[in-house]
């Protein structure tokens, strides 16, 4: 069974407890599981551009966090936000949520990547950064001055 998904950003591998996905890691992975299994078809699926929205149960991180987690999720395929738009979704200063956004544990699956400054790309986890965000949101067809 395979638990690493080779991508075009790198390697994948997914960590679950208590029946939902906890992290994301931009690395090869030796975690087993159905869900694992499950996620990374599903991932493999969204970088072949086959799939719209991930279908897994996620461990959202209690506080801000686990609210700025919630808005994101809501995010379409395609669209982005504002750190703005969110903090004032979340009744919170932008920088916490661009905080937030960056102690996002799950990236892709809670689509972090469709967060921007007012002004600028803001930040990304992936090896590569900023470009890896370009490329994800290219990928999924956004319409961003790029």
């Amino acid at each position: 069974m395979r638990q690493t998904l080779i991508t075009p950003l790198g390697p994948i591998s997914l960590s679950e407890e208590d029946g939902a996905l906890t992290a994301l890691h931009w690395r090869e992975g030796t975690d087993s599981s159905p869900l694992i299994t499950e996620a990374l078809a599903q991932l493999q699926a969204y970088f072949a551009g086959r799939l719209m929205a991930f279908d897994l149960p996620l461990a959202f991180r209690p506080g801000l966090t686990g609210a700025v987690q919630r808005q994101m999720v809501q995010i379409p395929k395609g669209e982005t936000r504002t750190y703005g738009q969110i903090a004032r979704a979340v009744k919170a200063p932008a920088q916490a949520v661009g905080q937030a956004c960056g102690a996002n544990p799950l990236p892709i699956l809670v689509p972090c990547h469709r967060v921007l400054g007012a002004t600028t790309l803001g930040g990304f986890s992936a090896p590569g950064g900023v470009e890896a965000k370009v490329w994800l949101l290219r990928h999924e067809g956004g319409t961003l001055l790029l």
